[in-house]
């Protein structure tokens, strides 16, 4: 076994602080600290890496066209509170809060997160870090499911994060100004030419 994976498991019976993971966590090294605790990622199925690259390009340009902020994928760091340190698959920080990424992660949470589900990470997206970024102020909270299609979108009402768009056939985000995307778009054996794409939502 790797080196690093036995130092992993030997870390996940003890409790860290964000600080002490931030200093084991290494590039390219998929990882969650959730209560202190280490959560490893495992590998992804092609169906949610083919979902995660479209909304990937599809944001990042839309983002980008507009100076809207920054977006950051998977392996960047977002250090909740001591004890929680996050890796979403996409995390998007407006660009007014640029003061909030540092050298290696970024403070605060996001103002949009998209999570693509796998089974081994499905409980935890929908569950304590779901909890913790409630409580810590996420504006949108997309959890998108490649596999059964039931994508379920939250936004922030007051200090809860409440469902919206559902089952509708355009999702709207309030964090990111003017984007969003049909439903159908999100169906990983059928997402569009990104270009296509793009061209329906104004780039």
């Amino acid at each position: 076994m790797p080196a690093h994976a036995t130092a992993a498991a030997d870390l996940e019976r003890k409790r860290l602080t964000a600080e002490g993971f931030l200093e084991w966590l290494e590039p390219e090294t998929c990882a969650d600290l959730i209560d202190g605790a280490i959560r490893m990622h495992s590998p992804v199925s092609i169906p949610h890496a083919n979902l995660l690259n479209f909304l990937d390009r599809l944001l990042g340009t839309y983002v980008d066209r507009y100076g809207l902020g920054t977006l950051f994928r998977e392996v960047v760091a977002v250090r909740l509170d001591p004890r929680n340190v996050f890796q979403p698959d996409l995390a998007f920080y407006r660009a007014e809060r640029r003061s909030a990424i540092r050298h290696n992660h970024v403070e605060g949470a996001p103002d949009l997160v998209v999570e693509v589900l796998s089974p081994s990470t499905a409980g935890r997206d929908t569950g304590p870090k779901f909890a913790a970024y409630e409580q810590h102020g996420v504006i949108e909270y997309w959890v998108l499911d490649p596999q059964t299609l039931g994508h379920r979108c939250y936004r922030r009402d007051g200090d809860e994060m409440v469902e919206y768009a559902a089952g509708a056939a355009k999702i709207e985000s309030i964090a990111v100004p003017g984007f969003f995307v049909l439903r159908e778009w999100l169906d990983p054996e059928r997402t569009p030419p990104i270009l296509e794409a793009l061209a329906r939502i104004g780039v």
